[in-house]
């Protein structure tokens, strides 16, 4: 990654945060609110990337959206979710700053 330019790694790091809410059952719109709270991702943002892995991965998301629909996920409380997030944003967050130190 260390050749992308610094919009292709955000874009990177807001893929990787979307793919831990989906990991954690969220629906879009739960993601849009956890990024935006925790990491300061505008929810425009979060939806356009959201959006675009739908178009690359439309088997996936159908089948997601199903699941989710029929309430066949056993997910964790809020608080964990939360806790969880936070804790990516923030290993995200000081591993692009750390990459920056390296340019």
């Amino acid at each position: 990654m260390g050749s992308e330019s610094p919009s292709a790694q955000y874009i990177h790091m807001v893929q990787h945060l979307i793919e831990e809410c989906i990991v954690f059952n969220m629906s879009i719109e739960e993601c849009m609110e956890a990024l935006e709270k925790h990491a300061n991702i505008k929810p425009v943002i979060t939806s356009t990337v959201w959006k675009e892995l739908e178009k690359e991965n439309k088997e996936f998301f159908e089948a997601y959206a199903k699941k989710r629909e029929e309430g066949r996920f056993n997910s964790d409380s809020e608080s964990s979710q939360r806790q969880r997030i936070h804790d990516i944003v923030s290993e995200s967050t000081m591993k692009n700053s750390n990459d920056d130190d390296k340019s």
